[in-house]
């Protein structure tokens, strides 16, 4: 079993609970992490089991929203831990001054890309994808295919959604100056665009789209928890964007050791066993039981795509636009 080395400043005692109350760590995160099949519950139990403490997941919508809300309370917010936007944003987050270092060093990760951030660290990770019924005909096999066809679709607003803005950048990425090529052509084939991903998702189970922008560990869920292994992952010969989850700490916490404290929780066994199978993310690390029986199914992408922090920073606005443009159309 291979677990996180963290200095010291992620491992401190949470500190000795006041008579008669407990200390409450309150912890920001998008609406399907604190459903009832979630990670959520899992981790509320697993972690106030060694802390002495009261945890507090508090929904925001979708992950790209997290830092929206964050940045307009700014000073003022009552979280102690945003958990949930991902590398796409968190040049963003961290030029906002309202996060603070998580003061550890980090190794052992089994994220595949090396990881050097002092304010962000990961918990699970996966590559975009459009999932579909494996009774489709023609499944597509690149964005190319995709916009050539008929074949409907489901996305998330880059606005609110990290899965959102993965698709833009996923683009960009692969097509360079030709996205707006791209994202044109693509117009036709989208249904609608949600506000996140729970809501996409479902309209794909309901029938409503023939794909959905989705992970390659959605059929996972499927598979493993429903015994139906009726829906996959396409292929796409262009590569596949990757993202990585995180949290982090805001400056303004008034439980600063507590918050190191979950933070060095995220990474150990007790949390990262939780993600394959309520999350449906490939954990940060892999747990000493290894990946759940299924996984080994998933599609591996080629191809990994991912941009840097500060390029994607740098993308997303030129990105943004042209998404609008050909949508608006």
């Amino acid at each position: 079993m291979r677990i996180p080395s963290l200095g010291a400043g992620l491992v401190l005692a949470a500190g000795a609970a006041t008579a008669g109350s407990l200390p409450e760590l309150t912890v920001i995160t998008y609406d399907s992490f604190v459903s009832d099949w979630g990670p959520g519950p899992a981790v509320e139990a697993a972690f106030e089991e060694t802390c002495e403490c009261d945890l507090n997941f508090v929904a925001a919508g979708d992950g790209a929203a997290l830092l929206a809300r964050v940045k307009l309370e700014g000073e003022r917010s009552e979280a102690d831990i945003v958990l949930g936007i991902d590398t796409n944003l968190t040049a963003e987050a961290a030029a906002t001054g309202l996060f603070a270092p998580h003061g550890g060093t980090v190794t052992g990760l089994d994220v595949p890309v090396a990881w050097e951030d002092e304010t962000f660290l990961p918990y699970d990770w996966g590559y975009f994808a459009f999932v579909h019924d494996a009774s489709l005909e023609s499944v597509p096999q690149s964005f190319e295919e995709l916009a050539a066809g008929d074949v409907s679709i489901v996305i998330q607003d880059p606005r609110s959604s990290t899965p959102g803005l993965g698709l833009l950048l996923w683009v960009k990425t692969a097509y360079g100056d030709r996205a707006p090529e791209i994202w044109s052509a693509l117009a036709d084939n989208v249904v609608t665009v949600t506000p996140g991903w729970s809501e996409a998702y479902g309209m794909f189970l309901e029938g409503e789209a023939d794909m959905v922008l989705s992970y390659t560990t959605s059929p996972a869920y499927h598979l493993i928890a429903e015994g139906d292994a009726s829906k996959a992952a396409a292929p796409f010969s262009e590569g596949h964007y990757m993202q990585v989850e995180v949290a982090g700490k805001l400056a303004s916490t008034d439980q600063p050791e507590l918050a190191d404290r979950f933070l060095a929780f995220m990474l150990t066994d007790a949390f990262q066993s939780i993600i394959p199978t309520t999350n449906w993310m490939y954990p940060a690390v892999i747990p000493g039981d290894g990946l759940p029986d299924g996984f080994e199914t998933l599609i591996r992408p080629a191809k990994p795509l991912l941009l840097s922090a500060a390029e994607a920073r740098a993308a997303r606005g030129s990105a943004l636009d042209e998404w609008l443009n050909a949508l608006s159309r």
